[in-house]
């Protein structure tokens, strides 16, 4: 098959107006992924009495899942993104519902339900979506003045926010509280409701801290390290101490022996000890040129849907990096939240990528369609 610019076929169309530059940087954070998991992961699967490669198996199953997923979403036409998010938001949303009766319990929350004997966490799949559906609210609001697009904007955020604090899961609260801010105030909200939104959002932090114990303990724990547990924070600033600037080398970390969730949470740190500063620096590095790649390709565009779609998986995207990583680091308080496409997972890393796959999608160079 040629891939030159006379090919006008599906494949020819898409490989010539997608961005190569960030899918090479998604692919090579996939391939860093594959080699952390293998070095983090059998020292857990040690622990918990199974196959030693039981996580790597799993893990790239989960990729290559992903991959499809992602390389199918890209080719789609904005209209069709924004059918399979609504379509896609309605049933995270159903599935959330069911979660508080029907989920399993995993260290005292719930957030995985279980369909056809495979695990499901619902709000993983919700997040890229919401960002899909509030672009399209957002701009509805724009080119048609009598759609209440705020008001929608506002109800759809409370569902959100109410079925994820009930599970509960406080970091992906923030994540998409974030986002959703970031897109209003992308979409023209006037600065005085920011402000209010900023205030609103001091105040949520506040309750939190004052209504859950748990948020508490962990903010404490982080403010006063001798008021709480933290063993894991204290492993994963051993192993960058361990690492030095060049690592130990692949396989020799001995951290991962002892931390809980070297293959997940704490990833970044198993990067630290076996491949050093430089290749955490080369890990921010891809993270940064992903957002960055991809809010600037989309700025050139006309169509404000697209804008603030983009804006908001790549919030999204770039949120949680940042919280993974700074947990790691001790930066910010201790929140069981993966490292997208490095981390160890089934549902994050099939949503990741469906984000991706969407971003990607709509920052395709479109010459002379309709938008």
């Amino acid at each position: 098959m040629r891939l030159d610019r006379t090919n006008t076929g599906v494949i020819g169309r898409w490989w010539w107006t997608i961005d190569r530059l960030n899918l090479s940087a998604i692919f090579l954070l996939i391939v860093i992924g594959s080699v952390l998991v293998a070095a983090g992961s059998p020292p857990v699967a040690k622990r918990l009495d199974l196959p030693a490669f039981y996580f790597v198996h799993r893990h790239q199953v989960f990729l290559l899942i992903g991959i499809v997923v992602m390389l199918a979403v890209s080719l789609l036409p904005p209209l069709m993104i924004r059918r399979l998010a609504v379509l896609g938001f309605c049933c995270s949303i159903a599935l959330m519902m069911l979660v508080p009766f029907l989920g399993e319990e995993t260290k005292g929350a719930h957030r995985w339900i279980v369909l056809a004997g495979v695990s499901l966490q619902p709000s993983e799949f919700m997040k890229p979506r919401f960002a899909v559906v509030m672009a399209w609210v957002c701009a509805e609001s724009h080119r048609r003045i009598d759609f209440p697009g705020y008001r929608v904007a506002i109800a759809l955020y409370v569902l959100v926010v109410f079925l994820l604090i009930i599970q509960p899961d406080f970091g992906m609260t923030l994540t998409v509280s974030a986002m959703w801010a970031f897109q209003l105030f992308l979409a023209g909200l006037p600065f005085f409701w920011v402000f209010i939104m900023i205030a609103l959002g001091g105040v949520g932090m506040a309750a939190a801290y004052h209504v859950f114990p748990h948020v508490a303990k962990r903010i404490n724990s982080f403010l006063d390290p001798q008021a709480g547990d933290n063993y894991q924070i204290a492993k994963s600033l051993e192993a960058f101490r361990n690492g030095g600037f060049f690592g130990r080398g692949p396989g020799e970390g001995d951290v991962k022996q002892f931390l809980p969730d070297s293959h997940t949470d704490f990833i970044f740190a198993v990067a630290g000890e076996e491949f050093g500063i430089l290749a955490c620096l080369i890990i921010i590095g891809l993270f940064a040129f992903v957002v960055l790649r991809g809010l600037s390709r989309v700025w050139e565009e006309n169509d404000l849907f697209a804008v603030l779609a983009v804006a908001g998986v790549l919030t999204q995207f770039g949120i949680q990096s940042v919280i993974n990583m700074g947990v790691a680091v001790n930066l910010l308080p201790a929140k069981g939240m993966t490292l997208p496409f490095l981390s160890y997972g089934g549902s994050s890393v099939v949503a990741i990528a469906l984000g991706m796959g969407m971003m990607l999608a709509l920052t395709r160079k479109r010459f002379g369609q309709q938008r």
